[in-house]
């Protein structure tokens, strides 16, 4: 983990400015389509893959171009992946695979070319990104992972969110399989050989992390459609009851709440789909995977809120994806948050107050052992993770207290905003910035320095007293976290009267370290309390003097 070292330069810069992640993007070039076709085997764990790639240039005379692509190498014992061609339009170019990079060399002939296809040729065992191994009732199976630079185990892409391209899958396997993958499904023919080919492809922009495939023996349900959307379930036929119970309830519900509140489903499908790739869920455009073990038929509260949260990310992160890896939050943190707010539509708010208590508590106690940790920092897959706790319930937290801060009705039109522009698109956490601040007249930019660009979060020590000749109390606050900073917070302090059930509430800005409140009140109070409609990330401690 990145250590808390940047502070002062982030205070002197505008929010949004600092950015490490360094892949290596080639802005000349832009990938419209990929077309995989593999073929799979039941005798060897090889895969035969030729990629179709449809390459748009922005300029003339691009020399050259580079796609990730993992090498076969003594260190994966002998897994990866060898390149046999390269071509374009039957034309063979030259090539090196290196170092997990395929360079690919144009001719002068290019220069004046606006849009080419490039076919590679390649063979080998994923090391990782294609799980191929048995499900948990030993039935061999092909499941991808990908997240989140893991596609170019096998497959030769840009492996990064900032490329979004439209893709298929033309997958030949033996007979027994069924195969899953993004969009419609255009065929599914059984040819001579016992062998079936199957063709699936998807119209919409999505980065290389959402590409999905899953072969296996399924039980497959066409459970409905929602709003002409086709809407499924495969899981295994050994849990074909549970399988289709689990995943039929919470389904509908969540997308009818996010296409109302945010904006349109985007996509040509939605389904549920069993696998042993994923320990929780993984949200690969219009086929999310669970894990395997989590369909027991019991509609358990953890598969229904991994459910809502994977179909969240059909939004955030999927049709509005990060730019960077730095900004991971905005797919994670999104749709943490937007899941706790569908069980305030569904369940209501006391249900949505014991989901923030509980992020809350669990963001805290992660700060306990990284208390620097910064939401958005220089992070890349290849070094180090990109997301922890913090980026899903400290993220989630951040857009609640930017909802309490603007107002229902503000934060709904930023939402709307944010995801209408970028929709099928990348975003900054500026851009997001820009929209909240368009849709609220305010200027947000200390407030996402402090809770983003900054590590920690405030602690508070306090003490609260009556005057009665005043008819007031007296409330000393001190900031006392160890970060050598100072939060800018508005702190609501509910104060009991006359054995009130209701608190009367009291709002006060502290933006120093220590501070001395008055509050007017009615009589003397029974007790006070700090953020009693549970609206802020801090910990603390209060009591009567």
């Amino acid at each position: 983990m990145k250590k808390y070292i940047l502070l002062l330069f982030l205070f002197l810069q505008p929010a949004g400015e600092v950015s490490a992640d360094d892949y290596p993007k080639n802005p000349n070039i832009d990938i419209r389509h990929y077309s995989f076709s593999i073929t799979l085997s039941d005798g060897s764990n090889i895969i035969a893959g030729e990629t179709t790639i449809t390459v748009a240039f922005k300029k003339e005379s691009i020399p050259q171009m580079r796609l990730d692509l993992i090498n076969k190498t003594e260190h994966l014992d002998g897994k990866g992946m060898s390149v046999t061609s390269v071509s374009s339009h039957e034309r063979a170019l030259t090539y090196n695979h290196q170092n997990d990079a395929l360079i690919i060399h144009f001719p002068d002939s290019f220069a004046r070319k606006s849009t080419i296809q490039l076919t590679i040729k390649y063979s080998g065992i994923p090391a990782d990104g294609l799980r191929i191994g048995p499900t948990k009732y030993g039935n061999r199976s092909f499941f991808s992972n990908n997240w989140p630079n893991r596609a170019r185990h096998w497959l030769p892409v840009l492996d990064h969110p900032h490329e979004k391209a439209t893709c298929e899958f033309k997958i030949t396997a033996p007979t027994h399989y069924q195969v899953i993958s993004n969009g419609l499904l255009q065929e599914e023919s059984n040819l001579v050989n016992g062998h079936k080919f199957t063709h699936w492809k998807q119209s919409v922009p999505i980065p290389s992390w959402l590409y999905v495939l899953g072969v296996a023996e399924f039980a497959v349900q066409h459970l409905d459609e929602f709003m002409g959307i086709p809407v499924q379930s495969w899981v295994y036929p050994q849990d074909r009851e549970e399988g289709f119970r689990d995943f039929a309830t919470p389904t509908h519900h969540s997308l009818r709440f996010f296409s109302d509140y945010i904006g349109p489903y985007t996509y040509e499908k939605y389904a549920n789909v069993q696998s042993p790739s994923v320990g929780g869920g993984m949200e690969a455009a219009t086929a999310v995977f669970y894990n395997e073990n989590a369909i027991t038929g019991d509609q358990t509260t953890r598969l229904h809120n991994v459910i809502v949260h994977e179909i969240a990310h059909h939004w955030f992160g999927n049709a509005v994806t990060e730019s960077t890896w730095d900004d991971a939050w905005l797919s994670e943190g999104f749709a943490t948050y937007f899941t706790k707010m569908f069980r305030e539509h569904a369940f209501g708010w006391d249900d949505f107050q014991q989901e923030m208590h509980s992020a809350r508590d669990r963001v805290l106690e992660y700060y306990m052992d990284n208390p620097g940790y910064k939401i958005i920092s220089d992070r890349s897959p290849e070094t180090e993770s990109v997301t922890s706790l913090a980026t899903y319930q400290k993220g989630a937290w951040v857009l609640h207290m930017l909802r309490n801060r603007v107002g229902n009705r503000a934060f709904q039109q930023g939402i709307q905003s944010y995801y209408k522009h970028y929709l099928n698109s990348t975003a900054s956490t500026s851009d997001f910035r820009i929209e909240m601040e368009q849709a609220s007249g305010d200027d947000l930019e200390p407030f996402f320095r402090q809770w983003l660009y900054q590590g920690g979060n405030p602690e508070l020590r306090g003490t609260w007293s009556y005057n009665p000749q005043q008819s007031t109390i007296t409330v000393q606050m001190e900031q006392v976290q160890a970060e050598n900073f100072q939060f800018a917070i508005p702190i609501e302090f509910g104060i009991y009267t006359q054995k009130q059930l209701l608190p009367n509430v009291t709002t006060v800005h502290m933006d120093q370290q220590s501070q001395e409140l008055t509050i007017p009140v009615d009589g003397e109070p029974d007790s006070v309390v700090i953020d009693p409609n549970t609206k802020l990330l801090a910990k603390w401690n209060f009591s009567k003097q």
